[in-house]
């Protein structure tokens, strides 16, 4: 046999399951710590678009259980609708299978290789078949499933099958065992957070492990499933115009304006026109080079942007703040929802918040939480196009350092959704660098920057004021005092003249002789109703007036008190304690409230 023969003889082809077994880093199966990250994000996102297709508010609870040295078993159950019998191998033991590959619209899944790559991952590392439970509906009963792939064929293979009692009235759970490590447990608690806020409408318990973790759910607003699109004359290349002329039995204008998006008759004899070719020609029977001239007609000719509305889901401005508001503890937050726009007739849109203050991090790069099509991406951040765009922006104009992204305490989130959210690789950790992408993050970010920039500039000017009246509250008792002592006669009451200097709801917190005194003048012409609050390590058992309401937090006490303030009038709490902590008042405008700690 010579080489050549030898050579030929070596040749085989291989299935799409044998090609990922060994080259699983291209799925986000590249470590044993990042392996529990990827499969819980492919199972929360299989049932995050399961419950939206069959309009479910989600319920979702996650575990991962050390079963062995370096075992982990993870469980992912949803209340979604259920898968039926049939076709649980085919999803859970078959790569590339899916429903969504066809379609044109936005959705967190789409190549069907996510779960099933998992499976096949677990199967490689521990032998250990997944197991698989799904129910339809009450009238039907819940099947389980233990599933390995078949990798030499890519097909399922199913280890054993049975009927089981499951309290679930619907839904699916999946567990898969593989040998794995929680070294990332932080990123794992980030990418469950990051999609409870970008998910408000959904529920999500967790058990890392032992460590409870809840995610509630912001809004009880059920979210719509987008719908599916033709294809856009814009976004179309020649292999799938001649799959789908060929399986036409149409004439050409019929074709034009059936087979694609916002194509009308006016746009479709453009196209023929330009083409060359007769109307009556049956699209089953061009050839290539048809096909080539009908491809350039069709991208020459000026046709509308496909609808955005119907096959795009965005979050919306008032939802993401209210995600944002139920995990983080923010002194502002900011959003903005651009208008959709189109990239080689993909449509898309851009979302994008920011964030400053409370628990934030004050030195260091800024938390830049990355989306697309409302799933976190926590990898290859340098590599995204969304981090890119976010260094475009000067940021040093908008009051903020900068080194690449801005620094300081600061939450900016970017949301890429789209029908085809053009990702680095399959992994799906990065965005690739689209031109028309970068442009909308770059114009919201500056859109935002302005609003950061005023906010900003609002609270030096109230720091402002506030030390004017520390300094007014501070001085003015003490000057009163020493007049009084040199004309001796009893000291004045120095508040109408603090009402003069500031005409403001002034609130006071001092400690005197081990008693924390609390006192709110409204030095303003209308009456306030305001809400105080303390958080100090003092019980406050003594409190006078009672708390309306006391809360332990830690070694903490968020105490609160209620209080109705005439104008000219004031409300005062006293308790015995070490004056420590902060003072905060609430139910006055801002740019009409001073609060001054003399014990700070």
């Amino acid at each position: 046999m010579d080489l050549a023969e030898e050579l030929a003889s070596k040749q085989r082809s291989i299935s799409v399951a044998e090609f990922f077994e060994k080259n699983k880093h291209l799925l986000g199966f590249d470590s044993p710590t990042r392996g529990i990250i990827t499969t819980i994000k492919e199972a929360v996102d299989n049932s995050l678009d399961a419950c939206e297709e069959a309009e479910i508010l989600p319920d979702i609870y996650v575990a991962v259980k050390k079963t062995d040295r370096d075992v982990f078993r993870i469980i992912v159950e949803d209340n979604g609708p259920g898968i039926t019998p049939a076709q649980v191998p085919f999803v859970f033991g078959k790569l590339l299978y899916g429903s969504r590959f066809h379609q044109i619209r936005q959705s967190r899944g789409q190549q069907g290789i996510g779960i099933s790559a998992a499976v096949l991952y677990a199967q490689l590392t521990t032998g250990i078949p997944a197991v698989v439970t799904s129910r339809t509906g009450h009238k039907s009963p819940a099947h389980r499933f233990e599933l390995l792939i078949k990798t030499e064929t890519n097909e399922p293979e199913i280890v054993k099958q049975e009927e089981i009692v499951w309290d679930r009235m619907h839904g699916t759970r999946i567990e898969i065992e593989f040998k794995s490590s929680l070294a990332a447990k932080k990123r794992l608690l980030d990418y469950l957070r990051y999609t409870s806020v970008v998910n408000p409408h959904a529920r999500i318990r967790a058990d890392i492990d032992g460590d409870l973790h809840n995610f509630e759910r912001a809004s009880d607003e059920i979210i719509v499933a987008p719908k599916a699109i033709a294809p856009h004359p814009h976004g179309i290349e020649l292999g799938l115009l001649k799959r789908m002329a060929a399986l036409s039995d149409k004439k050409l204008k019929e074709f034009l304006i059936d087979g694609f998006s916002r194509v009308g008759e006016k746009n479709a004899d453009e196209i023929i026109g330009i083409s060359g070719l007769k109307n009556s020609r049956k699209t089953s029977g061009l050839k290539i080079e048809e096909l080539k001239s009908l491809l350039s007609a069709m991208q020459t000719v000026s046709v509308p942007p496909p609808p955005a509305s119907q096959c795009l889901s965005p979050i919306g401005e008032e939802m993401i703040i209210k995600g944002i508001d139920k995990e983080f503890e923010l002194d502002f937050v900011k959003s903005r929802t651009r208008k959709s726009q189109v990239y080689s007739g993909n449509p898309f849109i851009i979302e994008a918040a920011i964030g400053y203050g409370g628990k934030l991090e004050s030195e260091g790069s800024a938390t830049l939480m990355r989306f697309a099509n409302r799933v976190p991406l926590l990898y290859q951040q340098g590599a995204c196009a969304i981090t890119n765009a976010v260094s475009q922006v000067n940021w040093k104009s908008y009051n903020l350092p900068q080194q690449g992204i801005p620094t300081g305490p600061v939450m900016i989130l970017v949301h890429v959704a789209s029908t085809n959210v053009p990702f680095t690789s399959e992994s799906k950790d990065a965005v690739a660098a689209i031109d028309e992408i970068e442009k909308e993050i770059v114009l919201v970010m500056q859109d935002l920057g302005r609003e950061l920039k005023n906010f900003l500039s609002r609270r030096d000017k109230n720091k402002q004021e506030e030390e004017r009246a520390r300094a007014v509250c501070s001085l003015l008792p003490d000057i009163a005092a020493k007049v009084s002592e040199i004309v001796e006669k009893p000291v004045p009451d120095v508040s109408p003249l603090e009402a003069q200097i500031m005409r403001k709801v002034v609130a006071k917190k001092q400690t005197i002789g081990g008693i924390v005194e609390i006192t709110v003048s409204n030095h303003t012409r209308s009456p306030v109703s305001v809400t105080v609050y303390n958080m100090s390590e003092d019980s406050a058992a003594d409190a006078e007036p009672k708390t309306d309401f006391t809360d332990v937090i830690g070694s903490e006490y968020n105490k609160l008190w209620k209080a109705e303030i005439e104008p000219e009038s004031a409300w005062k709490a006293t308790y015995t304690g070490t004056g420590s902590g902060t003072l905060d008042v609430r139910g006055v405008d801002g740019k009409k409230l001073v609060v001054v700690d003399l014990d700070a």
